[in-house]
């Protein structure tokens, strides 16, 4: 792809004003990109270093648990609040302070003498991961003008789907090169010199966008989120240690905040005064409940099924990490591949793409289940790479255009809490997947050695919540197009009905 040049626009993050395109937007949307990468590679990066962590710093499996479910459970707290202050002061300055933040605590993960220093950097790097992630979305909306923006969520689409479906390859191949007492270490050390430079490069190309000040800030929003999040979060994570047995009763404070929550955010909007998350995003914004609603019931099947993979081939079939990663590289290929494709066609199909997606995908996975099950395990997994490879084409055209048309719609200065708003779905669908799949291999595995039934069970499973994200697209989809049939059949009077009007 040719970039467009920045010559002759305005100095390295001055600030941008008007309507205008900025001129620095291709270079410093690949720093955003590469910042994104990384905060999202590290959800699923450590899985296939847990065996060797867990020996060198003489853990326990509920405090190993805790470096993987930590590290989500800060990101999601801390995405619509940081993506509201982003709104409300500079996106820039708190993705810079975010991205410095994230390199200075992978850094001190690396350098964790105990499970306990590792944990609590772990911690803190999710917080710091939390606070960048909606930036990027939301500067793609302030960088970016129509045809472009598609293009450019396009890229960012391609950035979270790949980043999940890469991190088990990416670690197992740092742990192959690296020594054995620090494999482990170079998984959170790799972070540092990418994020140096990308700290320097978004200084330079960054826009800045000055607000007026801090104004108003919805501290109990923010606390009623914040709680309700956790509340819904916790017994997940710790869902290796009986959490959701014990603590199944915080579903029902989580959902009682949360309701609070939505209550508290109208009355602010009936009072004139900003919100933390402004509820029209969700009722006059063209696809933006919609594709909340695909966007976390996928990543419920999507996330899960890479942990799955890697116990099925490590425990199952005794694949080394890097052997296990590259068992599953085909799907990464075909979602990278598919994801830049989509940004380009996401404004002639629209939602079709997802449904589309969709489908490949769940073949792609039921498939390879089959494949699984019945084929010689000898060969089973080189047989199912083809399948795998459709499936990842699948999901290359499910994250890429349903971020496009989730957020492509939304006002620029409402841009980071929705961008929050939409990751946050999406962790908590993901938690929700890495929390039961693995559950629900260990319990078909019970103490035998039935790996084959294991893993058909959780991709099964898994394939639930992608056939909800799908008769959810297609809802969308079908409804889509009987609009624009009367639109067609009638141009002015549905240009004057007010559903066209909320729409477009």
């Amino acid at each position: 792809m040719t970039t467009p040049t920045s010559a002759g626009g305005r100095e390295p993050g001055a600030q941008q004003t008007g309507d205008e395109p900025d001129p620095n937007r291709w270079r410093a949307l690949w720093v955003t990109l590469v910042a994104g990468f990384m905060s999202l590679l590290d959800v699923t990066i450590v899985a296939v270093a847990l065996p060797t962590l867990q020996r060198d710093l003489h853990a326990s499996p509920a405090q190993v648990q805790w470096v993987v479910s930590g590290y989500a459970l800060t990101f999601a707290l801390a995405l619509v609040t940081a993506g509201r202050l982003g709104d409300a002061l500079d996106r820039r300055r708190i993705f810079l302070l975010s991205l410095s933040a994230f390199v200075i605590f992978s850094a001190a993960c690396g350098a964790a003498p105990d499970i306990t220093l590792l944990v609590v950097a772990r911690l803190a790097q999710g917080l710091a991961a939390g606070f960048m992630a909606p930036q990027n979305s939301a500067l793609i909306q302030q960088m970016f003008r129509g045809a472009e923006r598609g293009r450019a969520f396009g890229f960012f689409g391609a950035t979270v789907g790949i980043s999940s479906a890469a991190g088990p390859i990416t670690g197992g191949a740092i742990l192959a090169l690296a020594s054995d007492t620090m494999g482990w270490r170079w998984i959170f050390y790799v972070n540092v010199p990418i994020g140096i430079l990308a700290v320097l490069l978004g200084r330079r190309l960054l826009p800045r966008t000055r607000r007026s000040g801090w104004g108003h800030v919805d501290v109990p929003g923010v606390l009623l989120l914040g709680l309700g999040v956790l509340a819904f979060m916790y017994p997940l994570v710790q869902a290796d240690s009986g959490g959701i047995s014990r603590l199944w009763w915080l579903f029902l404070v989580g959902a009682a905040l949360l309701v609070l929550f939505v209550q508290w955010q109208r009355r602010l909007v009936a009072r004139g005064t900003q919100p933390l998350l402004d509820p029209r995003l969700f009722s006059t914004v063209r696809g933006y409940a919609i594709g909340a609603g695909v966007g976390a019931l996928y990543f419920v099947g999507f996330s899960g099924v890479w942990l799955v993979f890697a116990l099925f081939y490590q425990h199952g079939l005794n694949f080394s990490p890097l052997r296990s990663g590259l068992a599953v590289t085909p799907f990464a290929l075909g979602s990278a591949l598919a994801a830049v494709v989509a940004g380009r066609l996401v404004d002639r199909f629209g939602r079709l793409l997802t449904v589309c997606g969709l489908t490949a995908v769940i073949v792609g996975i039921g498939g390879t289940a089959l494949l699984l099950r019945f084929v010689p395990l000898d060969i089973a997994p080189w047989v199912a790479a083809p399948v795998l490879f459709v499936g990842g084409v699948g999901g290359g055209f499910v994250v890429s255009p349903n971020i496009t048309m989730t957020l492509r719609d939304v006002p620029v200065r409402m841009a980071g809490a929705a961008g929050g708003a939409l990751q946050t779905g999406q962790r908590l669908g993901a938690t929700v997947g890495t929390a039961a799949l693995p559950g629900l291999f260990y319990l078909t595995l019970g103490g035998g050695d039935d790996y084959r039934g294991a893993v058909v069970t959780a991709l099964a499973t898994a394939l639930i919540g992608m056939a909800a994200s799908l008769a959810l697209a297609t809802f969308d989809w079908q409804r889509d197009r009987r609009a624009q049939k009367r639109h067609d059949k009638c141009p002015e009077e549905v240009a004057h009905s007010p559903v066209h009007a909320r729409q477009h």
